[in-house]
């Protein structure tokens, strides 16, 4: 197990996690210090799928780090600051001068060449899709993450971040029996989308510097700074770290993990379960029904 840490804000927290068995690689963050981004280092980050709650996690970091974002989603009402990184804040409209939203459909060609035409140049891309397969259709993952690529290639774009799951790919053994068991069944159209999503990056990826990211299960909880890369069972990890390892991987000259599926989780992943709770979804007073 491979242990990222976030030492701009969380080397404090990350040195009294990590156990002394687990071996630390060299920190990633060589953009400048955590007080100020200048011109020379900012960057332009897209955001697809923006109003989804890990996208509203890294859309929020980014503009945190200085960096401009701009978002695409069919509901630009629905961003808002998350609630892992939000704090107080959490939940109110999530606006900033160095933030655009393009209502729009990442199925169609049209609204995803919109991205890349708003007057900055996308230094990098994070796609984290979601949705039903009945709301949102069997295919739109792999169709929609395929219209990015050619837009990206298109601008000279290089840099791409990929969220799809724990359980994808050769990843399968890496996921808890219970998850593995909704992944044959009731998860398993969205499953068939994630994994022709990964293979569309890794056919049509080339020329670009991509990472797959496949965390273990999400939580809307606060930011720990402790990212393990690993070998083993997944276990949880929030948004927000999640959020974390994405905008590094698009920004980071040095990102270790391109052209890589790595499965990432803050805490081991013995009896882990997929939560499914108005709570992991950010709905915390939904009402549950029989």
């Amino acid at each position: 197990m491979i242990s990222f840490t976030k030492t701009r804000c969380f080397a404090a927290v990350a040195s009294c996690l990590i156990l002394p068995s687990v071996s630390a690689f060299a920190p990633f963050f060589s953009r400048g210090s955590t007080t100020s981004n200048t011109a020379l280092n900012m960057k332009t980050i897209a955001v697809i799928g923006a109003s989804g709650l890990t996208s509203q996690e890294c859309i929020y970091q980014a503009l945190e780090n200085g960096d401009k974002v701009v978002g695409l989603t069919r509901n630009p009402a629905n961003v808002v600051i998350p609630k892992g990184s939000g704090g107080d804040k959490a939940g109110q409209p999530l606006k900033n001068d160095k933030l655009t939203l393009i209502g729009g459909d990442v199925t169609k060609k049209e609204d995803v060449e919109k991205v890349f035409k708003t007057g900055s140049k996308i230094d990098g891309v994070v796609i984290a899709l979601g949705g039903k397969t009945s709301d949102v259709g069997d295919t739109m993952l792999r169709v929609g993450t395929a219209n990015v690529i050619a837009a990206m290639k298109e601008h000279d774009c290089k840099r791409l971040a990929v969220v799809t799951s724990i359980g994808t790919g050769d990843s399968e053994n890496q996921a808890p029996f219970f998850f593995k068991i909704l992944m044959w069944t009731a998860m398993k159209k969205i499953f068939e989308d994630k994994n022709a999503q990964e293979r569309v990056v890794q056919a049509e990826g080339n020329n670009l510097e991509w990472c797959l990211v496949r965390p273990g299960g999400l939580t809307v909880d606060p930011p720990t700074g402790v990212i393990n890369v690993i070998q083993g069972e997944a276990g949880s990890i929030a948004r927000a770290d999640v959020a974390t390892f994405c905008l590094e991987a698009v920004t980071d000259p040095n990102f270790k993990y391109l052209r890589q599926a790595p499965c990432i989780s803050s805490v081991g992943g013995t009896s882990w379960t997929k939560d499914r709770s108005a709570k992991a979804r950010g709905q915390e007073d939904a009402k549950t029904t029989a």
